[in-house]
């Protein structure tokens, strides 16, 4: 069965329009998923939407969107309001500028949908902007709205149609320098750089997607026909805590493929002092080398959501019903 169109409308550049549809590129319907069940009747939960203070179940024609305020006070907005701030792009999805692919950074793609013509008419429009895309080596950067919020989407061509990429706003990607500056800048030796260089040199190839095998989703398919079959469960194996080695031990063991591959590198404690307790999960790396801070470079003013206006507590029903 052909997957549903997430979303159907028409592609416009300047004044050559196609209508189009748009299908997810990626699908993970094929993973295992689990329902909640009730152990003692074997029946599935059903979720009920109750009022959090009361605890009385509320009928869907009484339920509104709300935004929190603070702690205990939410701005009610009605589906009217919405409806008129609704965006006239709908149903178009705009080229607005071509732009190099490599500028996108990775970071701003949420995920890829698949662009194709919706029917038998449009084509030839289609494989003009097709083509005029591929001929310029670029992307086209337009707008598109789904679910009535207006997202950014980069196309691209790919083979005989378009690929398009969901971005996210400035604002909703993090700054890297808040998670990185705090990272020690440490000399590496010669000898393990080169050595780290072998290990890449005997691991590299080319990038096969059906060689990387899903190992839980299949033990998940051997566990369920386990059950299925009414065979016992074995019980998981305990796992040991590996030796501290030594990091250039563990590279060079690691270049005629020991098991120091898969070994945990651990800080040996120092002649007359008593190494830390470890936390159990926490891995820590082998040699303490002090190094200066890198310099923090400037830092990049970060995209700032659109202006909020504080608004009023909301009015209890009870006093609105009594005015």
């Amino acid at each position: 069965m052909a997957p549903r169109a997430n979303w159907k409308g028409f592609l416009r550049l300047s004044l050559v329009t196609c209508p189009v549809a748009l299908f997810p590129a990626t699908s993970e319907s094929e993973k295992v998923s689990f329902n909640q069940i009730n152990r003692k009747t074997g029946h599935r939960i059903k979720y009920q939407k109750v009022d959090a203070e009361t605890g009385d179940e509320v009928d869907n024609d009484d339920i509104v969107k709300g935004y929190k305020i603070d702690t205990d006070t939410y701005l009610e907005v009605t589906k009217d309001e919405l409806d008129n701030i609704a965006l006239e792009s709908t149903h178009t999805i705009d080229i607005d500028r071509f732009v190099p692919r490599a500028e996108i950074d990775d970071l701003y793609i949420v995920r890829p949908y698949y662009l194709v013509p919706d029917g038998k008419v449009g084509h030839d429009a289609y494989a003009v902007i097709r083509d005029t895309i591929k001929a310029t080596g670029k992307v086209a950067l337009a707008r598109v709205v789904l679910t009535n919020r207006e997202h950014v989407i980069a196309l691209e061509a790919r083979d005989n149609g378009l690929v398009g990429l969901l971005l996210r706003y400035a604002y909703e990607v993090r700054e890297a320098s808040d998670y990185f500056d705090d990272i020690k800048e440490v000399k590496i030796t010669k000898d393990m750089l080169d050595l780290a260089k072998h290990i890449v040199e005997q691991k590299s190839g080319r990038f096969e997607p059906t060689a990387f095998k899903d190992h839980y989703e299949a033990a998940l398919l051997d566990l369920i026909e386990q059950k299925k079959a009414g065979h016992p469960i074995a019980k998981a194996k305990v796992k040991t805590e590996s030796n501290v080695i030594n990091l250039m031990d563990a590279l060079r063991r690691s270049l005629k493929g020991g098991r120091s591959e898969r070994t945990e590198i651990t800080a040996a404690p120092a002649k007359g002092k008593r190494s830390k307790k470890r936390v159990e999960g926490q891995r820590e790396m082998l040699f303490p080398i002090e190094g200066k801070k890198a310099a923090k470079e400037p830092k990049r003013e970060t995209a700032k959501r659109p202006a909020r206006t504080r608004a009023a507590k909301k009015v209890p029903a009870a006093k609105r019903k009594a005015g």
